[in-house]
Order: C-alpha cells, then structure tokens, then sequence
C-alpha cells in the first residue's frame, strides 16, 4: 500500500506534466500560416517573459509546415551535394539557394539545427544572433518570394521555412534546446522519467503548486514565479556545465526538472492572468 503523501505526490506530477511536453521527439511547429518572432534576448538566460506575434503579410515573414525532416546528426556531412537544376557542385553547407543559378534549395538531410541557424553548438548559445539568422533567412526563404515561381521551387521554399521556424523554435527556449542536444546524442527524456524522480524533490514541488493554487493576491503568486525563474536559471547553469563535461546523464535528470519548473512557470502565468 502506497502511504497518502506518495499517492498525493503521484496525483501531483501527473498534473503537473500536462500532454503538452517539451519532448524534442514530438516538437510541432503550428505557425497557422504565420511565422513568430520574438523580441531579442541579449544573454542567454531562462526566457520566461517570451511573446511570439504574429507578423504580417507585408512584412514578408511567413513559414509553412508541410515538411520536416528529421535531424539526428549535428556533425558536417561529407558528402558533396549539387544544385538540382544547375548541377552546380556546393562548398558550402547548408545550401539555401544555388550561388550559380539563384534558385532555392530542398532541405538537406544530415544537417542540425544549429548548423541551419549558424550557431555554435553549446547550450549557452548567443540568442540574439540566433534571432537575427531567423529573420534573415526567413525573409529570403517565404514562400510569397516564389509566388511567380515553378511549382518545385514554391514546394522548396515552404519546406525550408518550415525547417528554418522548427530549428528556431527548438534553439531559442534552454529546455527544448538541451533535449533537442540530448537526442543528437541518442539520448531521450522519455515518458515516464518522472518515476525516477527523488521524493523529496517531488513532495518539494507539490508543496510550491499548493502555495499557488492558494495564493489570494498577484504578489503572493508572483513571488512564486521569481523563485521558480531564480531555479531555471541555476539549472541552465548546471545543464551547461554537465553539457561541456559529457555527462550526458547528469544533464539528462537536470533537465527533468527544469522540465517541472518550467510547468511550473506557465501555472504561475495563467494564475496572474487571472487576478487581471
């Protein structure tokens, strides 16, 4: 017989680990036709205060999600790849767009995604150049550009945009980039990683939801969110430095809980939508 605190904290997680995980695994992009961008974050910190818009038609930033590959492999392929109407041979990886003839490219196979948005392959990558190559290569990428073009370039121009979002969106937030690092090394936080979690840590969490769920003011709530910031970021530092030692393990239960924390997070930001 499980005693009531173990049944209240598996009651607990299981709410608390809502279907809509950050697994890198399941990660979707839903654009509804429009591209997101997001104001630019100059330190690489937990992004807590994130608010994706949509942008307009005549800003010409849209991505579609027709088609995603998977990437598996952030290595540099070596195999040389030619443009597939000039046969123009490419030095370069990733290839958008032919230097010879100008037209777009298919997605390649082989590619990470840091690779695809030109960032060097660490947890604590630079956010801000990260946006920056976003919005370059989505305005070059949308398919409106390709409006008057043949029917396989228009199909090209949509699947590189819905891979550049994909890439974006999985890079920019610590959580979904450091599993999307723990799957190019086979390794995934998979359903069910939550019974491996200490007790302690567990009853710990159920006692902050239960504070919040209490919470009679905006201050009392909001003091719940700046203590739950102040451990996502301790986490990103730690996951960061577990990432540069290897130990793939320990960044893999570090990540379990920040993935706790950041479900967290959001119930503390529903909770002050609705003291508004």
């Amino acid at each position: 017989m499980l005693s009531v605190n173990s049944l209240r904290i598996v009651r607990f997680f299981r709410a608390l680990l809502h279907p809509n995980r950050l697994l890198v695994n399941r990660l979707s992009v839903t654009c509804s036709g429009h591209c997101m961008s997001t104001s630019l974050h100059k330190k690489d910190t937990w992004q807590s205060d994130m608010n994706f818009t949509a942008l307009t038609k005549e800003n010409g930033l849209f991505c579609y999600t027709n088609y995603i590959p998977s990437l598996r492999n952030y290595s540099i392929s070596q195999i040389k790849r030619n443009c597939w109407k000039c046969n123009q041979l490419f030095e370069k990886k990733p290839a958008f767009f032919c230097m010879s003839c100008k037209v777009v490219q298919p997605p390649e196979e082989g590619i990470s995604y840091f690779q695809i948005m030109d960032c060097d392959y660490t947890f604590t990558l630079d956010t801000q150049k990260l946006q920056k190559r976003y919005l370059q290569l989505q305005r070059s990428l949308h398919p409106d550009n390709f409006s008057q073009k043949s029917p396989i370039e228009l199909e090209y121009s949509e699947s590189q945009s819905a891979l550049v979002n994909k890439a974006y969106t999985t890079l920019l937030k610590p959580l979904s980039r450091g599993l999307y690092m723990l799957e190019l090394q086979g390794m995934h936080l998979e359903e069910g990683t939550e019974t491996g979690a200490d007790s302690g840590f567990l009853m710990e969490l159920m006692e902050i939801n239960e504070a919040l769920d209490e919470a009679q003011t905006p201050e009392e709530a909001n003091k719940i969110g700046q203590d739950t910031k102040r451990k996502l970021a301790e986490l990103t530092e730690q996951i960061d430095a577990a990432l540069r030692e290897g130990e793939l393990q320990a960044a893999k239960a570090l990540l379990g809980q920040m993935k706790y924390y950041a479900n967290i997070e959001e119930k503390v930001k529903e909770k002050l939508s609705g003291f508004m």
